[in-house]
């Protein structure tokens, strides 16, 4: 890109090097003689329209017509510059002394158009005569006083107004267009400082750069010097104050920027950008930190301290482009981390399994197309460790993980994760090579199910810590056909604690299905259970329940992807001091799970307490009988034989009052 600065400086010191026969040569020979000179030094025809002629007054200097420096010879989109002319003012004292100093430039209306073609060849890239031929060139790496085969110059000042800068990049189609362009640049030595102010608007929004080179001369010849730039565009800002070269491009400094709306930012530069999730800078993205260009194209970042939103996160990383797309390496150490807007549009399915919005399904599940293209675009490997991290459907504690991604595939290693008064250690991979999975292999002790079940699944019944082992593996574009693909298998043991919503002693012991609802609960000493799924539905055989007051076996299915139950857990009431006998009857639990269905199996009611509740209640119905008839049974009596003997007494007296 310097070339565009040799360009202009070339114009003006081939005007100034005439600048003595200008008033004996006529101006259409100046102007040949120029346009020559120029092409000589580039490859690149210029023309100049008009006369160019001396001025004397109001300052001593040159004059020019309209001025086009031709494009390369494959852009079909008119001159690299074309401007309405040039005025050119020299220090008079200076010239007398045989020094150019050349005090104002103003450049008239300029356009200039920058384009790569589909093969990355920009236009500003040119090729003297002489070079092309392989003859003497100039060296590619002059010296700073050369100013990469510029003869040294100073300029007070050099204004453009009015002027206009095009970007087009035949690749990816992208346009980019800066108009109402109005510059100062200040170079009072040429190995000295320049200075740049300049305003315009880049696709209709606010630009404004202010900048300073402390060695121009270094820097037109390509080398690093020390730079302090800083640039707002819109309501975004960005400021760098290092060093900084074009041969290669590199760059070494502290850097401050604040991105303000990155969605519309991106836009301004004719962009679609990635809707990024709230947390992950939707709406604020701000970054300081020490940073490094390197000659390959790597980026290396130290000490930076990083803000997505409310997010702040302290970053150590790299960023490479090796294989032809990003690299990223970095350590990443941060407080609490909200990322609950992760969760998105397809939300939690509510209380009754379902939730609104086009995106659910009837089973509950979200239908919305997960979007894990995010993947693909770039490969790494981070290393985390967060206090917090909210993601929404679940909540972690202080978190130590390592995530790489490869061509698509995600592998996250939770080294140490503390959630819901636990901990949970193991392998978590979504993969989108293609299509969508995602798999989990993890290892859970000492895990709070009610908040966790909560979180995940709205269900709040189960309150027991709980020790868990599973695999799982789903693949699908949505959460419902990850739901209905799921399977693997796994093993769960509860501590002590309770199944609310339902009373299970209070079922067998009135035998009576009303104990369920608010306020009923089922108090546990243990369960443990295992598992397989398959094609979305969990089975399981051997859910074994202890408890003070009874004992219960559990079997049935869950069927995820429908998010339905059909169980069936055999509770047996504890009547016998070693815990054996009593009532046994079948529980089945059927429906959604989130209002699921209780129902007892009265035709397998079985046990010793189950004879026993039969005499208890003959018994009371003889008893009431009794009452009510105003008998007595006598000791050995049935209620029956004493009814019969208490008719015959009252017969015998009615008979008695007939004969007297």
């Amino acid at each position: 890109m310097r070339w565009l600065f040799r360009a202009l400086a070339l114009v003006v010191l081939i005007a100034l090097s005439l600048g003595g026969a200008l008033l004996l040569i006529p101006s259409k020979k100046i102007a040949q003689i120029a346009e020559a000179r120029f092409e000589e030094a580039t490859g690149r025809k210029m023309t100049l329209s008009g006369s160019v002629h001396a001025t004397i007054w109001p300052q001593l200097g040159v004059r020019t017509g309209r001025v086009e420096i031709a494009n390369a010879d494959w852009s079909k989109d008119g001159p690299m510059l074309s401007a309405k002319g040039l005025q050119i003012g020299v220090d008079p004292g200076a010239l007398i002394g045989g020094e150019i100093r050349v005090s104002k430039v103003d450049v008239l209306s300029p356009n200039i158009l920058l384009e790569r073609r589909k093969d990355g060849t920009g236009n500003w890239e040119v090729t003297p005569p002489d070079a092309a031929t392989g003859g003497q060139s100039a060296s590619p790496n002059p010296s700073p006083g050369e100013g990469g085969g510029i003869t040294a110059f100073s300029l007070d000042k050099a204004e453009i107004s009015d002027g206009s800068v095009r970007w087009i990049d035949h690749a990816s189609g992208q346009r980019i267009a800066l108009t109402g362009l109005d510059a100062s640049l200040a170079l009072p030595s040429f190995d000295g400082p320049a200075s740049l102010d300049l305003t315009g608007q880049v696709n209709g929004k606010a630009l404004k750069v202010n900048g300073t080179l402390e060695s121009f001369a270094s820097f037109l010849a390509g080398d690093p010097a020390p730079t302090d730039l800083a640039l707002t565009l819109d309501a975004s800002s960005i400021g760098f104050k290092g060093t900084f070269g074009t041969a290669p491009l590199a760059a070494k400094g502290a850097l401050t920027a604040s991105v303000k709306d990155p969605t519309a930012l991106a836009a301004i530069f004719g962009q679609t950008a990635r809707d990024l999730p709230k947390g992950l800078g939707r709406d604020t993205i701000t970054a300081k930190g020490d940073v490094t260009l390197g000659a390959d194209g790597a980026v290396h970042l130290r000490g930076g301290k990083l803000t997505l939103d409310g997010n702040a996160l302290s970053v150590a990383g790299d960023l490479s482009f090796a294989k032809g797309k990003p690299r990223i390496d970095a350590q990443i150490d941060a407080g609490a981390l909200d990322l609950s807007a992760l969760e998105g549009a397809s939300g939690k399915a509510g209380a009754g399994g379902s939730s609104s919005g086009s995106g659910s399904g009837a089973s509950g599940w979200s239908t919305t197309p997960i979007d894990a293209s995010g993947l693909r675009a770039l490969d790494g490997k981070i290393a985390l460790d967060a206090s917090s991290i909210d993601f929404g459907t679940a909540k972690l504690g202080p978190t130590k993980a390592q995530i790489t991604i490869d061509s698509g595939r995600a592998v996250a290693d939770l080294r140490q994760v503390s959630a819901y008064g636990g901990s949970v250690t193991g392998q978590v991979v979504a993969n989108a090579r293609n299509g969508f999975s995602a798999s989990a292999d993890l290892v859970a002790k000492g895990v709070s199910m009610q908040p966790l079940l909560s979180d995940l699944a709205d269900y709040t019944r189960l309150d027991a810590k709980a020790d868990l082992a599973l695999k799982l593996l789903a693949s699908g574009n949505s959460e419902a056909a990850l739901a209905r693909s799921l399977s693997g298998s796994g093993n769960v043991a509860f501590g002590k604690g309770a199944l609310e919503g339902l009373d299970l002693v209070g079922m067998l012991r009135t035998l009576d299905l009303n104990y369920v609802g608010e306020g009923a609960k089922t108090i546990f000493d243990q369960i443990t259970a295992s598992f397989t799924i398959a094609d979305g539905v969990l089975s399981n055989d051997d859910l074994a329940l202890k408890a003070p007051l009874l004992s219960a076996a559990g079997k049935g299915r869950v069927d995820i992807g429908a998010q339905s139950l059909d169980y069936t857990v055999t509770p047996t009431a504890l009547s016998k001091a070693d815990g054996t006998g009593g009532v046994k009857v079948p529980l089945s639990i059927t429906g959604p799970w989130a209002k699921p269905k209780f129902g007892l199996d009265m035709k397998a009611l079985s046990g010793d307490k189950v004879d026993a509740a039969k005499q208890d209640l003959k018994a009371k119905a003889e008893a009431e009988i009794a009452k009510k008839l105003g008998i007595t049974p006598q000791e050995g009596q049935s209620t029956e034989d004493a009814a019969k003997q208490k008719l015959k007494e009252e017969a015998a007296k009615g008979l008695l009052k007939l004969f007297k």
